[in-house]
């Protein structure tokens, strides 16, 4: 969870540059969250602002050269991004940053250093101020890179996230490959019912779900995702998120704490899924600047061991699930795995089936899976 794919800071350093706002579709949000509002990625954003191209080459001289200081310094603080990394994001943002029609010809011309017309007006989706003030954040202030751009690549999808949002890791995509390939493969039938994404963050599992669910269905019948989060400003992404894959009728999202907003559904759940806040307090310190100086701490801390909400969740699924219902939570790796399999085992005995162990992308073992009995 906690190695981003591409990582870096709080808009605090640039406050008077003004990011705009997409109107937001609230109709799945409780009232208490109807005032935050996503922003849009920047790749979302219609090319409103213009500079000549001597004012882009010099804005990207000065953006590359401040990456290239960085050198390897980031690695040996705490294991962050060196400058090759930081240099291709340079490059991701500049394909976000400049429109459509003429990206190709005005990237190259950049990386040639092609100074033919210098005058020519370029087309941007944000001022050249925010960039400098945005790239100077990511640097110094190692503002991660998907706040920075507003969004994270996962799986097929591309997901608004901001500050106050968990950033998706690829290896929490393994808990959809669970849900099609152990789920809904052994128990077709699930593919119908109601499924809890706990803790939805931008609601990346809770909409990969959906789309599963409907790719399994058979005939008109098809599941439906609820999402739930404590987190305002979550609750809005995730609605954000929905809504832009057309998927509100499908998904719906609540705001509140794990099991609370799902008493009307308490036994009747097909499956509950969550990738819940796992680090040990203690260890929340020695973070990459880019997770624990940014990312949301409600996301990230489970307390002294980092079970708090594991066990809460273990010890809430049983009476959520309806028989022959499905599990999958993600945890800190081997230790938390097996302790809390254990713990199943010794508190809840007879309570699921097929319990087992899965590994992520790197060999990791990080999931604990099963079915209700």
């Amino acid at each position: 969870m906690l190695k981003l794919r591409s990582s870096g800071l709080s808009c605090g350093v640039c406050a008077n540059f003004h990011i705009p706002i997409p109107r937001c579709y609230m109709n799945s949000i409780t009232t208490s969250s109807i005032d935050v509002k996503p922003r849009v990625p920047l790749y979302l954003r219609p090319p409103s602002f213009s500079a000549s191209l001597s004012e882009l080459t010099k804005w990207h001289k000065w953006a590359k050269n401040l990456a290239s200081s960085v050198g390897s310094s980031f690695i040996n603080l705490d294991n962050g991004p060196d400058s090759t990394l930081l240099r291709r994001e340079l490059n991701w943002l500049l394909q976000d940053l400049i429109e459509l029609q003429h990206r190709s010809v005005i990237l190259s011309r950049l990386e040639s250093g092609n100074n033919e017309n210098p005058d020519v007006s370029v087309a941007l989706r944000a001022p050249l101020e925010e960039m400098y003030c945005v790239w100077r954040q990511r640097i110094e202030k190692r503002r991660p890179f998907q706040y920075v751009v507003g969004c994270e690549h996962w799986r097929d999808l591309v997901l608004s996230v901001q500050e106050g949002v968990l950033i998706p890791r690829p290896e929490t995509e393994v808990i959809i490959d669970l849900v099609e390939g152990v789920a809904l493969n052994n128990a077709p039938e699930l593919a119908q019912g109601f499924w809890a994404d706990l803790g939805t963050g931008s609601g990346a599992i809770a909409i990969a779900t959906a789309r599963a669910l409907a790719t399994h269905a058979h005939g008109d019948a098809c599941g439906r995702v609820i999402a739930t989060d404590l987190s305002p400003v979550a609750v809005a992404v995730a609605t954000s998120n929905v809504q832009r894959y057309g998927l509100q009728d499908v998904i719906e999202v609540r705001k509140g704490s794990w099991f609370e907003p799902l008493k009307d559904v308490q036994g009747k759940l097909a499956g509950v899924l969550s990738n819940p806040p796992y680090i040990p307090s203690g260890d929340i310190s020695g973070l990459q600047a880019e997770v624990g100086q940014h990312e949301p701490i409600l996301a990230l801390d489970g307390g002294i061991s980092g079970t708090n909400d594991l066990l809460h969740l273990i010890g809430g699924v049983a009476s959520m699930l309806k028989p022959g219902g499905f599990f999958a939570f993600e945890t800190n790796g081997e230790k938390q795995c097996k302790f809390l399999v254990e713990y199943i085992e010794n508190e809840k005995p007879g309570s699921f089936r097929d319990m087992n162990i899965v590994s992520d992308f790197a060999g990791i073992q990080r999931f604990v899976m099963g079915f209700r009995r």
